[in-house]
């Protein structure tokens, strides 16, 4: 089969190798950078088991900067490209989507779209009728970054917005480059699909804010957490997982998939899913005053990354409460790694500090948002709210 993918960020390039190990795929994207990593096979993101398929896997996998050379022959084209929330429209930015979908059009109109990326619910109905030549499916990703091959290796359900033939046959395409048996397979309308998208990652998002004011009223009433927790989560029916307190939800997709959804949510009666969103900023209000009760001269910001074995921090939590901070008047200065690989001496005008112990030395009150062995050794200045030492 040959495949195309539009997008090599942690979704498509994850989608690209997976399918590449019996497939012929070839990754599009505009960033050249990406191309050339990906065709010397090192990977243009942190993820451990791509790094690994790049190194011992055949792979018929191909990148480029032309469409026309992606797009040309391809029976199946995945979207993979980026849908950030937009805060005066209360709605995702789609164009990226749209912009492909028209290269696709007038390059091979008998290809079948498979949208990977976010979108709004009822938004496929909308692109089918705006573009006609190609069938147009949609297909949510349940993705980790750091993560995202293991889980289209090891996938919790594949779910497709089409039963069609071509739906049946992508899905098969899907459970049989996965290593994974026994896969749960859902074909439903792709309006229902993207709402399993959204309604997922909001679920998750309300698991994060639970445990958070959980802690936070710990934290004030003088309460041990970790024993409340666990008394909790032994109930079966909640669960032992997904359960460490932090600074908040962040990441690329919790924030702006909890206000896609609550924006489908304007004519519908709720109060959980706008709570969701608005306890990330009570949360981050509490964590940042909790600093401040510390009336620290200088707050040291130990990584902007908040996810294990990632090196993104788009929307990281940490960065509201950098802000909350600096409004204050209190001097921040950040020690993250990724910043100074790439040479950036400040981070919002905070100093970006690249050797760890003058770090350390600077900081008055030490913020992480997991406990690290790098910080032991000064750990009476650390603040965290990481209860189990894990993710």
């Amino acid at each position: 089969m040959n495949i195309a993918v539009a997008g090599i960020g942690y979704v498509g390039l994850s989608n690209a190798v997976l399918l590449a190990q019996t497939n012929t795929v070839i990754a599009y994207d505009i960033d050249s950078e990406k191309v050339k990593k990906v065709n010397n096979r090192i990977s243009p993101i942190e993820d451990a088991e791509i790094e690994v398929f790049f190194k011992e896997k055949k792979l018929n996998l191909f990148a480029t900067t032309k469409p026309s050379k992606a797009f040309n022959s391809a029976e199946f084209i995945i979207v993979a490209t980026p849908t950030d929330y937009d805060t005066e429209t209360n709605y995702f930015n789609t164009q990226t989507i749209e912009f492909v979908i028209t290269e696709i059009q007038a390059i091979n109109p008998s290809a079948v779209i498979i949208i990977k990326s976010t979108v709004p619910v009822g938004y496929t109905q909308a692109l089918r009728k705006k573009f006609t030549k190609n069938k147009i499916i949609f297909s949510p990703e349940f993705l980790r970054e750091g993560k995202a091959l293991y889980d289209n290796l090891y996938p919790s359900r594949i779910i497709i917005g089409d039963d069609s033939e071509d739906a049946k046959e992508f899905a098969n395409l899907l459970s049989s480059s996965c290593l994974k048996k026994d896969v749960s397979i859902l074909f439903m309308g792709s309006t229902e699909a993207e709402a399993v998208k959204l309604f997922s990652n909001t679920y998750l998002a309300m698991r994060v804010a639970y445990f958070n004011e959980l802690d936070s009223y710990s934290e004030i009433h003088g309460l041990d957490s970790k024993c409340i927790i666990n008394g909790v989560g032994l109930d079966p029916r909640i669960g032992t997982h997904y359960n460490n307190p932090s600074f908040g939800y962040g990441g690329y997709c919790l924030p702006k998939d909890t206000k896609q959804l609550r924006a489908n949510y304007k004519d519908v009666p709720n109060n959980i899913i706008n709570a969701i969103v608005d306890a990330n900023s009570t949360r981050k209000d509490y964590i940042s005053d909790q600093i401040l009760k510390k009336d620290p001269k200088t707050v040291g910001i130990y990584r902007l990354v908040m996810k294990k074995d990632s090196d993104n921090f788009r929307s990281s939590s940490i960065q509201g409460i950098m802000k909350r901070i600096k409004a204050k008047g209190v001097n921040v200065v950040v020690y993250e790694p990724v910043l100074s690989v790439n040479g950036q001496s400040h981070f919002f005008n905070s100093e970006v500090v690249e050797n760890l112990e003058e770090f350390k030395e600077k900081s008055d009150v030490i913020v992480t948002n997991r406990m690290v062995k790098e910080l032991i050794d000064c750990k009476d200045k650390v603040y965290t709210r990481d209860l189990f030492n894990k993710d």
